[in-house]
C-alpha cells in the first residue's frame, strides 16, 4: 500500500488511489436518464456535468448518505461531492467513500487535482485506481480542506461574476441597437448637424415613402426621421422554388455559393467553412434568388427566423427558399438596414407579422410591411459608425473576459496542485510540528489502521465430522 517518496513534505506518504476508498454498490438502484422527471422527491445524480440529472419518486432507489460520498464519472471523469441522500444515475456513475484515514473533503479535493488521461467515452476508473494519492497527517488534511474551501469559494465567486458579464454585454448590445434605430444614439449628433438633417430629408426622402399609420408607430421618432414601410426602401427577392432547386447531391467542392440559414453567423456574416456550392450551370438554371454585392439575406421561417447577414464580400451566389434577399435602395444603407432588422424593434416585428401558424413563418410580403423610422442618409452612416464602435468596445471586453475565465480555470488547478504539494500549509507545519510527526504522521496513521485490520479475527470454518 505504501509508496515512499522523497519529494513529499515531512510526515506525508504516497499510496495508490485504489487503496484510499471503498466503492458503494449501486447495482439495483441505478436510474436511466430517460426515466428521470423534471420534478420529484429524490434527485438523480449521474456522471454528467449538471449537478442533478432529474428526479424520481421511488424511495427504494435512494442511497442514504451518512458520511460524505464522491461520485466519479467513469466516462466523463466528472467528480462530485455528495452530502445528501440521492439516487445514482446509470452507466458510469461510480459512488465511492473515502477511507477512514482520510478527511472526506481532502479526499474529494485531491481527486479533483489528479490528472487522468482523456480516453473519450471509454472507461476511466482503472486510471483513477492506478494514480498516486498523497496522504498527509490527519490534522493537516483538515487544514488543507479548510483552506481549499475558502480559496475555491473565492474562485467560484469570481468565476460566477465573470460568467455573468457576457449576459450583461448581450443586454448592452441590444440596448445599443434599440437606441440606434429609435434615434437616441445620435441625439447629440443631430444637435450639431441640423443642416445635414434638413438637407438629407429634402434630397433623399421627398416622395420616397409609403406612409405608416400612427397606430403602427411603436416609438416617437426624431423630427427629421420619416416612418416608412420596409418594402418602400428595399427590394425583396425570394429564392427559386422551382424544379431546378438544388439538392444535396448537386453540391460541388468548388463553385458558386448556395446560401441557407445554417450559413449565417451570429455576427451577421456568412460562414465560408460551412458554405455549400453549386456549378455555374446549376446557378444559371435558377430563375431567381441571386445575390449581388451589398445585399442582405434574411431568414423567413423556423427557429432561425429573423437571422440576417450582409453578403459581402460575396459578389455572386444564390439563396435557399428559407431565405429572402433584402436589396436596399438609394435612400437606405445596407448597414442601417441590417441594424434595424437585428434590433429589438426589428425582432419584435416578427411576432406582429408572423403568419400565425404552428410553424413560425414569414413571407417576403409580410417582411415588406415592417414599419421603420428612417433617418437621413448622413445620420444612418453616423448611427452605424457608433454602433460599430460600441460593439467593438464590447468585443474587447468579451475577449478579456474569456482570457480571465481561462486564467480562473487554471487558477483552480493551480491552487489544488499547491495544496497537495504541501505549499498551502507550509507555515502551519512549521508552527505545528507535533501534529505531523511521530505517531501523528501519515505513515504512523496507516500503520495503526493496518494493525487494527489484522486484529480482526475471522470466524473459523466448521465442518461436520463423518462417522467411520
Amino acid at each position: 500500500m505504501e509508496i515512499n517518496s522523497n519529494l513529499l513534505p515531512n510526515g506525508w506518504l504516497d499510496v495508490l488511489t485504489a487503496d484510499t476508498f471503498s466503492q458503494i454498490s449501486t447495482g439495483t438502484k441505478k436510474v436511466k436518464t430517460k426515466d428521470c422527471k423534471s420534478v420529484g422527491k429524490f434527485p438523480v445524480i449521474d456522471q454528467g456535468q449538471a449537478d442533478i440529472a432529474g428526479f424520481v419518486d421511488d424511495e427504494s432507489k435512494v442511497i442514504n448518505v451518512v458520511k460524505p460520498l464522491v461520485i466519479f464519472g467513469d466516462h466523463t471523469r466528472a467528480i462530485k461531492w455528495i452530502i445528501k441522500d440521492f439516487v445514482p444515475g446509470a452507466d458510469g456513475t461510480k459512488v465511492i467513500e473515502a477511507a477512514n484515514f482520510l478527511e472526506p473533503k481532502y479526499f474529494y479535493y485531491q481527486l479533483r487535482s489528479l490528472e487522468l488521461p482523456d480516453k473519450g467515452y471509454a472507461r476511466h476508473f482503472r486510471y483513477l485506481n492506478e494514480t498516486l494519492f498523497k496522504v498527509a497527517p490527519l490534522a493537516e488534511q483538515q487544514q488543507i480542506a479548510a483552506k481549499l474551501d475558502e480559496l475555491l469559494a473565492q474562485v467560484d465567486n469570481l468565476k460566477t461574476r465573470l460568467d455573468n458579464i457576457p449576459k450583461i454585454l448581450k443586454r448592452f448590445r441590444q440596448s445599443v441597437l434599440s437606441a440606434a434605430v429609435s434615434g437616441k444614439l445620435t441625439e447629440d449628433w443631430r444637435v450639431g448637424n441640423p443642416q445635414s438633417s434638413r438637407h438629407a430629408t429634402k434630397d433623399h426622402f421627398e416622395n420616397a415613402f409609403v406612409g405608416v399609420e400612427d397606430k403602427e408607430k411603436y416609438f416617437n421618432s426624431p423630427i427629421h426621421w420619416t416612418w416608412v414601410r420596409l418594402s418602400s426602401q428595399v427590394k425583396l427577392i425570394n429564392g427559386d422554388r422551382g424544379k431546378n432547386y438544388p439538392n444535396i447531391a448537386e453540391y460541388v467542392p468548388i463553385g458558386l455559393p448556395f446560401i441557407n440559414t445554417g450559413h449565417i453567423e451570429p455576427n451577421g456574416t456568412l460562414s465560408n467553412d460551412r458554405m455549400n456550392y453549386i456549378t455555374r450551370a446549376k446557378f444559371d438554371s435558377l430563375g431567381g434568388g441571386k445575390i449581388q454585392a451589398n445585399d442582405l439575406v434574411y431568414c423567413l421561417r423556423g427557429a432561425t427566423m429573423g437571422k440576417a447577414a450582409i453578403v459581402n464580400p460575396l459578389m455572386e451566389g444564390a439563396i435557399a427558399s428559407s431565405l429572402v434577399i433584402v436589396r436596399p435602395k438609394e435612400s437606405i444603407t445596407t448597414s442601417f438596414t441590417y441594424t434595424f432588422l437585428i434590433s429589438p424593434q426589428g425582432k419584435d416585428l416578427i411576432l406582429r407579422y408572423d403568419n400565425g401558424s404552428a410553424q413560425p413563418n414569414l413571407s417576403a410580403k409580410s417582411l415588406g410591411q415592417y414599419p421603420l423610422a428612417l433617418p437621413p442618409i448622413e445620420e444612418q452612416t453616423e448611427i452605424v459608425a457608433r454602433v460599430e464602435e460600441l460593439f467593438a468596445y464590447a468585443d474587447q471586453i468579451e475577449q478579456r473576459v474569456k482570457d480571465a475565465q481561462s486564467r480562473v480555470n487554471h487558477l483552480t488547478q493551480s491552487i489544488l496542485a499547491k495544496a497537495f504539494r504541501g505549499e498551502l500549509t507550509a507555515e502551519w507545519r512549521a508552527q505545528n510540528p507535533e501534529h505531523i510527526s511521530g505517531e501523528n504522521s501519515a505513515e504512523a496513521l496507516l500503520a495503526r489502521i493496518k494493525a487494527e485490520r489484522e486484529m480482526v479475527v475471522k470466524p473459523k470454518k466448521t465442518g461436520k465430522k463423518t462417522k467411520a
